[in-house]
């Protein structure tokens, strides 16, 4: 039997995912079961951690932010979320993550499974 989808609200700001509309919570919109959710806030956990390592690494002034791989890895899993939220979004979700070119050619399954070519 396949899990039942619920509407969950997306604010990737606040890193905040909620079943409630309030405030600004919504800037996205999708529909997941609770794998799913499970699986895009264990993303944004990482998106967290690897904003805070590039927030520290900005301290240093020497090291040049083209050579910076926790910046690397911030970018890549910032793509990684907006792609699930891309996969399981509504169409206006959609359709704004296209706009801002955040959506990934590659299959889902490829973007998911892809080992991050930074570790």
């Amino acid at each position: 039997m396949e899990e039942e989808k619920k509407t969950f609200y997306i604010n990737l700001g606040s890193q905040e995912i909620s079943q409630i509309k309030e405030g600004n919570n919504d800037a996205f919109t999708i529909q997941a079961t609770e794998e799913e959710m499970f699986r895009l806030r264990q993303v944004l956990n990482e998106v967290f951690n690897a904003d805070e390592r590039s927030f520290w690494r900005s301290h240093i002034p020497f090291r040049h932010y083209s050579k910076d791989e926790d910046n690397d890895e911030y970018d890549y899993e910032m793509r990684h979320a907006y792609q699930m939220i891309y996969d399981l979004g509504d169409e206006k979700t959609k359709a704004f993550i296209e706009e801002i070119g955040m959506k990934q050619d590659e299959e889902p399954d490829e973007v998911y499974d892809e080992k991050n070519p930074l570790e």
